[in-house]
């Protein structure tokens, strides 16, 4: 056999050096990527997790309440643009204009009903 036929010992070895680098790259690549966490696609079982609001109602501190509970007040005129809120995170009371998390509330309530005309 000579130096260049496919089957002599050096391409058999280069070969088999290259396959074994090939497997670790493939390796190394598949635990990178079973360990990247991408946002909602992972374990999409797990319930987001609830802010909790406080809000100042009529000079009194309510609270917890829950998104859906603020979402209620919005509705119901409780809780104004003019409202002081806190949320856990934040260090002083805000007007619930100036919380996003707040507004976004707002722009998710419906309108009140004033019936058919």
């Amino acid at each position: 056999m000579d130096d260049n036929s496919f089957f002599s010992m050096d391409r058999l070895l280069e070969f088999g050096l290259g396959m074994s680098i090939a497997q670790q790259m493939m390796k190394s690549m598949n635990e990178s990527m079973t360990s990247m966490h991408v946002p909602g696609a992972m374990n999409p079982m797990e319930h987001p997790k609830q802010s909790l609001f406080y809000a100042v109602i009529e000079g009194n501190r309510v609270g917890p309440l829950s998104e859906s509970e603020l979402s209620r007040l919005i509705t119901e005129k409780k809780v104004a643009k003019e409202t002081h809120v806190w949320m856990p995170g934040m260090s002083n009371w805000q007007i619930a204009e100036n919380v996003p998390e707040v507004l976004k509330l707002v722009a998710l309530s419906p309108p009140p009903f004033e019936g058919i005309k």
